[in-house]
């Protein structure tokens, strides 16, 4: 199958769904990575944090081999006052790109403002008749944002992935994004990512697995 997953922000796509992705490569599916929000030549950052971001990026491309990458670039924190028709278009043009039978994406109900939208726009370009090959569409859990999400409407899972024999491989993956990380109780710990892997393996009933929200599946 060809597979997208999409990240709002650099480090979603691990935190979220990292060791689904080493599981559907090594089970011979082609996955892409569409990342969304980028700092590059952004001068609200330093020099030094976009040289670190850089080599971050670097780094993970090459830890993943994803069949594909395409970075947009647009700012982060500030996609809610974005042209959403221009984005839609720029994500359209990806989906025709990779033509994903499966769609990975941030979760709805996330607490960051970025989450939302680049839902929003992924969704927008499902619809069958415009982009028929998309035939799953689910969103996944991502600390730091999922756990903080509206009580209104919270993160119930109904899709798990065993990910027992890639959870190492999981955790050299997130120590790449080595500036995003904390020590415990922060939520982005290498504490907190196996506390999670191993709260949903118990549901699952593995040793570790991820969550996610399967939202569409068309058989």
């Amino acid at each position: 199958m060809n597979i997208l997953v999409v990240s709002p922000h650099p480090d979603d796509e691990t935190l979220g769904a990292g060791g689904t992705i080493l599981r559907l490569m090594q089970e011979g599916n082609a996955v892409s990575w569409l990342n969304i929000t980028g700092i590059q030549g952004n001068p609200d950052y330093s020099n030094e944090y976009r040289e670190n971001r850089e080599r971050q990026l670097n780094n993970i491309e090459k830890f993943y081999d994803f069949s594909r990458v395409v970075h947009l670039n647009l700012p982060p924190t500030k996609l809610d006052g974005m042209d959403s028709s221009a984005a839609i278009e720029q994500i359209a043009g990806v989906y025709e790109q990779v033509k994903p039978e499966w769609l990975i994406l941030p979760d709805y109900n996330d607490a960051h403002s970025d989450h939302l939208r680049v839902f929003e726009w992924c969704y927008a370009c499902s619809k069958t008749f415009r982009f028929p090959y998309i035939k799953r569409i689910m969103t996944m859990e991502i600390v730091s944002e999922t756990d903080f999400g509206r009580p209104q409407n919270p993160f119930v899972p109904n899709f798990f992935i065993d990910v027992s024999a890639f959870m190492k491989q999981k955790i050299e993956a997130a120590k790449i994004y080595d500036t995003e990380l904390g020590e415990h109780p922060f939520p982005r710990s290498i504490a907190n990512i196996k506390a999670l892997a191993t709260m949903r393996g118990a549901a699952a009933g593995v040793e570790y697995a991820e969550a996610f929200r399967m939202i569409k599946y068309i058989m």
